[in-house]
């Protein structure tokens, strides 16, 4: 996946390059790549003991008659316990995977997309998640030059920083939309874009550095044993692809000088450049860059068991056979000598090469792998890796465990203070660098004011402005809103609450972030989130625009709200496409749009149009939720406890759980449904009992809103893929599942 990102914390210091478009809006409609500041998802501070009243644990509860939901009932002592994974899902997502399979062998891209329409309406209509936003739409400060990083929807590509142009002061709104208007004329062809000029005329000095800050340090420098984008942002400024967009969204040769197509579209072969070669984290020459790197990386990325693999299997050749116990020699991915790599497809993918810009295809030095322990084969990697003595590749906190091939060399990693990457003066093309450093500054978001001092005083390159924090207030009196402020684009990135339907954890290791429910009160919750009317009575009385307004100001509150999984303009369609029922969408339809057509047809008052309050239905949600009691009936006991947890130390997600608690419980009325706020008092915390859950069991939470999926590819299935069953979905953790 491109990334799962979490919904940073203390979006007015988190300051990040977004991929306007291409990353979460697919091939059809991009929206562009630009420095826009990336939201939170937070929880409030006040936790809510539960109530204590709870069926005796020696009363039986009598199903309704007819009802087949999943029903959470205690142990002979009285104790929860946890359901079975696969049972829950088929109960809640029944039809999904049959809808995605017919969906991939359709004939057509544009019945393709139809089908995954149908499939995502689906998805939503389940109710096990709701999106709720997405990255920008927030008034922001910037001396960054838009789109002076790779300008793309999907991918890891718009997190390269190497050709960043940045200013020592803040543009205006004019100087930003001059900048826009030479951009769309290089688009069309119309001469090159050139922002260092044209600031550099408008008397701007630009710098050569670029310092913003980070929440959660990365756990591996090993770039293809992770999906989390705080891993990744860091690493793929040190190392090259085969391929890679420019700032102008057009698709170049990187690694790969070039590359040929069989006429049957099943096997690709790249050319390597020559005289690449990677280097330490002080500079010093190791080996040439070779296909058999490729084939290395992806061999361990095969491997790793990180939650990337899925995204191959069933599109190159031998994939599945290996991850089932195969051989890897029967893998359609070849070093054919040392500069030349075949891939071979199991079936002709149009999105194939969109693909190559996510880090699973990235490459590793296969010489110094192996140097540090590594080794191949699945049971083997896992049993070396195990061995922290004798397995020292891609340590996070030894940046000599790895050797780098990009335009940057990582100098420094220390987890809850500063990481540092430097310009690699050997990179082939150091000419396209235009920074020296770049460095992220640890900050967990305690002291909003602090920050925007700094941003005032040239430290970090700028700041989204929320009503929360009090940035926005600070720059209404200083004067820097009047004369510098706009509303950064909005991203492909799809951050969503996820509801919890198997829970396995009420508390952390530690002891932090412990539920107050008693035994009784968990099963009965499980219980009522795996029944899809009380599901919807939950997502349709939440009121993500207040939520939102409480960080951002009323102004902007829906600027960045999202409704549906995929980017709505992710694709279009290039034909007249007629599905099964006769229904016939004309040339041109936006993916969004058949999904809102296949809601309605489902009588879903869901509306997906970005920018809109699309699911909170209040009426509808006071209706669902007496449906699912009289499906119920005594299988559980109201009010039914929901936790929530929010970081403690971020004031604007503090007043984001508020606001979530509130809404919830005005919609439905306390004596049905208490959410219960359980502070993390650590951004380590917090991402523990979501985020870095590392399954769905390892979930801490009832509904959890801090987490995103960024696209890492050119199709919507790229998205509607990570809700796939029997753990083959990346996300189905965060409806705490496999």
């Amino acid at each position: 996946m491109k990334k799962f990102v979490a919904m940073l914390l203390a979006l007015m210091m988190i300051f990040s390059l977004a991929a306007c478009g291409n990353t979460t809006p697919t091939p059809a409609a991009e929206t562009p790549v630009e420095e826009t500041p990336v939201d939170v998802a937070p929880v409030d501070e006040t936790p809510v003991d539960a109530p204590v009243d709870e069926a005796p644990a020696d009363e039986t509860p009598v199903e309704p008659e007819g009802y087949e939901g999943y029903v959470s009932e205690l142990d002979a002592d009285g104790n929860y316990v946890r359901g079975d994974d696969e049972e829950i899902y088929y109960g809640a997502l029944g039809n999904y995977e049959e809808m995605m399979a017919a969906a991939k062998d359709a004939e057509t891209n544009d019945m393709r997309f139809v089908l995954e329409a149908q499939a995502e309406a689906y998805l939503l209509d389940s109710a096990v998640m709701e999106p709720n936003t997405t990255q920008g739409g927030a008034y922001t400060l910037s001396r960054i030059a838009p789109r002076t990083v790779p300008y793309v929807q999907w991918g890891n590509d718009d997190d390269r920083f190497f050709g960043m142009v940045i200013s020592d002061e803040f543009l205006t709104p004019a100087e930003r939309a001059d900048l826009f208007e030479l951009w769309g004329k290089a688009v069309a062809g119309e001469g090159e874009y050139d922002p260092a000029a044209y600031l550099t005329e408008k008397g701007h000095t630009l710098l050569d550095s670029y310092v913003l800050t980070f929440t959660t340090a990365p756990v591996t420098i090993d770039w293809l044993n992770t999906s989390s984008q705080s891993d990744t942002e860091i690493t793929v400024n040190c190392v090259e692809g085969l391929v890679q967009y420019n700032n102008l969204n057009q698709m170049k040769p990187a690694l790969a000088e070039s590359w040929d197509i069989s006429d049957d579209g099943l096997t690709y072969t790249f050319h390597i450049r020559q005289g690449v070669y990677w280097y330490t984290s002080e500079g010093t020459e190791y080996a040439e860059v070779t296909a058999h790197d490729f084939e290395a990386g992806f061999h361990h990325m095969l491997d790793t068991d990180a939650g990337l693999d899925w995204l191959v299997d069933g599109v190159v050749v031998g994939v599945s056979e290996y991850l089932s116990g195969g051989t890897f020699d029967d893998v359609g991915y070849k070093a054919v000598d040392d500069y030349t790599l075949e891939v071979t497809l199991v079936a002709p993918t149009s999105y194939f090469m969109t693909m190559l810009t996510y880090s699973i295809f990235l490459p590793i030095c296969q010489s110094f792998y192996e140097s540090h322990g590594g080794v191949y084969g699945r049971e083997e990697y896992q049993e070396a890796f195990a061995d922290t003595n004798a397995y020292t590749f891609g340590k996070s906190e030894d940046v000599s465990s790895q050797v780098y091939c990009g335009p940057f060399l990582l100098q420094k990693l220390q987890k809850d203070s500063e990481i540092l990457v430097v310009k690699n003066p050997n990179y082939y093309k150091a000419d396209q660098v235009t920074l020296e450093s770049i460095k992220w500054v640890y900050d967990d978001g305690s002291n909003p004011t602090q920050f925007y001092n700094d941003v005032c005083n040239g430290v970090y390159a700028g700041t989204g402005l929320t009503a929360a924090s009090g940035l926005l207030d600070l720059a209404k009196e200083d004067g820097n809103f009047d004369k510098y402020a706009y509303v950064s684009e909005t991203t492909s990135t799809s951050y969503f609450g996820g509801l919890n339907l198997n829970r396995g954890t009420f508390a952390l290791e530690s002891g932090a972030c412990a539920s107050p429910k008693t035994e009784q009160q968990k099963a009965d919750t499980v219980t009522a989130l795996n029944n899809q009317n009380f599901r919807k009575a939950i997502l349709f009385g939440w009121d993500k625009k207040t939520q939102n307004a409480v960080s951002r100001g009323e102004d902007l509150a829906e600027t960045n709200l999202r409704n549906m999984y995929t980017h709505p303009q992710f694709v279009s369609l290039e034909n007249d496409t007629t599905d099964a029922d006769g229904h016939t969408f004309p040339a041109g339809t936006f993916f969004g749009e058949m999904v809102q057509y296949y809601l309605e047809q489902m009588g879903s008052p869901i509306k997906v149009a970005d920018a809109t309050n699309g699911w909170y239905h209040p009426e509808e949600a006071k209706a669902a939720l007496e449906a699912a009691k009289a499906e119920l009936g005594d299988l559980v006991t109201f009010p039914i406890y929901i936790d929530v947890v929010y970081l403690g130390t971020s004031e604007a997600n503090t007043a984001q759980a508020q606001a979530f608690k509130q809404t919830v419980e005005a919609s439905l009325g306390t004596e049905n449904v208490v959410v219960n706020l359980i502070e993390a008092t650590t951004t380590e915390d917090f991402y523990a009992c979501g985020y870095r859950a590392s399954n769905g069991e390892a979930g801490n939470f009832d509904m959890f809103y801090g987490s995103g999926w960024g696209p890492d590819f050119g199709d919507p299935c790229t998205y509607l893929d990570t809700f796939a069953g029997e753990g083959a979905g990346y996300m189905t953790k965060v409806i705490g599942l496999f």
